[in-house]
Formats: C-alpha cells, structure tokens, sequence
C-alpha cells in the first residue's frame, strides 16, 4: 500500500525533532541530525517529508545553457509532498530561488534542506515556502555549479540521506529517519511526546526529576 503523504506529514510535524533523536539514540542511531549550520530562512519554519535527494559540485566555466537545463529538469521530477535535499559540495553560489521555489510550491513539494547556499530570501518568504540553507548570496549557481545525480543516496556532515528517508526540520534542527524505520521510530517518538507530557505535569506539581525519570522511564 503507497504511503499516506498528508497523514504522515501531519503525524510527523505534529513532533519535535528532539523526540525523535531520542528515540533514534535508543536505536543505536546516534548519527542521524544534519549539521546546525543549516538554518531556517525565517524562524519559526519547520518541514516534514520523505528525501529527494541531489548532488552536484562546482564547475568553472560550465556552459549556461547547458547546465540551466539540466537543473531545470531536476526541479520539475522532485515529487509532490517530498523535500529537496541538496549536498552542493559548495560554498560559493546560491542552489536555490523564488522562481525555482515557486515552481516546487505550485507542484505541493514540502520543502527545500540545502548545504549550500540560497538567494531572493524576501520574496521566498513571502511564498512562505520552508527552506533550511547553510547560507545566502546573490550569486547564481548555474554558470558555476555542476549537478551530478538526484534521486540518489548523498551524504551531509557524516549523515546518509537515500531517497524516502524522512526529514523532519524545526527550530533545533534537522532530523533524518532512515526510511526502514520510518513508521517504528513514528509510533515511538508520539508515545515518548505523551509521556513527557506526564513528566511535564509531575514535575510541575513538584515530583523531583530523578523520581519522575523513575516513574514514567522518560525525562
């Protein structure tokens, strides 16, 4: 049975990413948060999706025509209710702006995760499109950037992306849940949210930590 997008965007975005390291952690996946250089282009902006990822590098001189077209093409395949991934291998271009951002919005794609970088902020926000980049500039990519491959497994600050690996992104970051245990590490992470409620409510009523830890195993 295909995946519910709508279902598993709202259960995943109604969580913190704090939750779901947390159960990651007690898996063994203690790998799993993208670098805290990556930030929102406003706060307050969280996303949710399963990965579409891309990769590319810097090109010098690389025909205009050429390489627009190509990342042209690869804007139009990513899928409705997935986030754009980009490993750019870059530090000196912007991958990503309004018109491309209006085109993904327009085609219900989730977001954009870029370790690179991002340019037209002011008019992206205003299509208030979710979009977490290392960093902004004026300078285009395509005469100066290369794209390689999408739709394929990338790899950002030591963490594996592969296409359908969920991301879930808020204000303390950015979380991948490799796409096997999507639904497990799910349902843990909403029962984990309901039980630090619980402890929320003791420890507000005066219940000391270690002894709430003691009495709901969470803290």
């Amino acid at each position: 049975m295909p995946p519910d997008f709508e279902e598993l965007a709202r259960r995943f975005g109604a969580l913190y990413t704090g939750a779901l390291t947390d159960v990651l952690d007690k898996r063994g996946r203690l790998e799993q948060t993208l670098p805290s250089k990556l930030q929102p282009l406003r706060s307050g902006m969280t996303l949710a999706g399963p990965a579409w990822p891309i990769e590319g590098r810097p090109r010098a001189r690389i025909d205009y025509d050429v390489s627009i077209r190509k990342i042209l093409t690869m804007l139009g395949a990513i899928p409705a209710h997935h986030v754009a991934v980009y490993q750019c291998n870059d530090r000196s271009a912007a991958h990503l702006g309004e018109l491309s951002v209006t085109s993904l919005k327009a085609r219900g794609c989730a977001g954009a995760v870029i370790d690179g970088g991002c340019r037209d902020i002011a008019y992206i926000l205003e299509r208030d499109f979710p979009v977490f980049s290392r960093y902004t500039t004026p300078q285009d990519c395509v005469p100066r950037w290369d794209l390689t491959a999408y739709e394929t497994t990338i790899t950002i600050g030591g963490v594996r992306v592969s296409p359908g690996d969920y991301v879930v992104a808020d204000r303390d970051g950015i979380v991948i849940v490799p796409v096997e245990l999507r639904d497990e590490v799910l349902a843990d992470a909403e029962g984990l949210v309901a039980t630090e409620s619980k402890v929320r409510a003791a420890v507000t009523e005066g219940a000391l930590p270690l002894e709430a830890y003691e009495r709901f195993g969470a803290f």
